[in-house]
């Protein structure tokens, strides 16, 4: 049986709103094994969004738990889960989240330079290469086209190896045949990586390629 990498256990998320309490999340349990790729689907306010936020230690819930290789995400204090998120996590954006005064190589170097990498440059464009930007090193997010920013944020993501990849509709804000194309792109690094794979998707096609599915109804986890 694979290794588990990240446990979920019983995480409900609640919110104050103008009529009163609302529960975004009810008690929500899984496992994500190492190398394991799970798309969660589920209609548009199911509560998919905050679950990958809590994945990420970004959200906290109410009550519950989220291991990470048996860390409790939220027995650590603000900074401790930044620099957990710095070691293990990468992330792809639906709007891709690039920085827009660093070319792409500085948008990729950047998490590398943070944890102080002295190879850095070097593993930047090392990725751009690998995801065939071998040649826009140099230009900013605005010269570059939708699907050239989210190459940047895959090469971004997946120069520092994580343990975890957490991406929230990556395909959302591009056309079929360039979404496609990046998800093809995503699920290669993915696979050369042996990185663990949490994907939001409202695409069928997509969530399928996956090794499967956690669909979410009104915040609950369908059977």
């Amino acid at each position: 049986m694979p290794e588990v990498l990240v446990h979920v256990d019983h995480i409900t998320r609640r919110v104050q709103d103008a009529t009163g309490e609302l529960t975004i999340l009810h008690d929500i349990s899984f496992d994500l094994a190492h190398r394991e790729s799970v798309a969660i689907v589920g209609a548009s306010g199911s509560g998919k969004s905050t679950l990958l936020a809590i994945l990420a230690g970004l959200d906290v819930p109410s009550a519950g738990a989220v291991r990470l290789r048996g860390q409790d995400l939220f027995a650590l204090d603000e900074d401790e889960r930044a620099a957990l998120r710095a070691r293990e996590l990468g992330f792809v954006f639906q709007n891709f989240q690039l920085l827009p005064n660093l070319t792409a190589l500085e948008n990729v170097m950047l998490p590398l330079e943070l944890r102080g990498e002295r190879e850095a440059r070097a593993q930047a464009r090392a990725m751009l290469e690998r995801v065939g930007l071998g040649a826009r090193l140099a230009h900013y997010p605005r010269v570059l086209s939708g699907g050239e920013q989210q190459r940047v944020a895959l090469a971004r993501a997946f120069v520092q190896r994580p343990a975890l990849l957490l991406a929230d509709e990556p395909t959302g804000s591009l056309d079929f045949a360039t979404g496609a194309a990046v998800m093809e792109l995503m699920f290669e690094l993915n696979r050369e990586a042996g990185t663990t794979l949490v994907l939001v998707t409202h695409d069928r096609e997509i969530a399928a390629r996956c090794d499967r599915q956690l669909r979410i109804e009104a915040g609950r986890l369908a059977a």
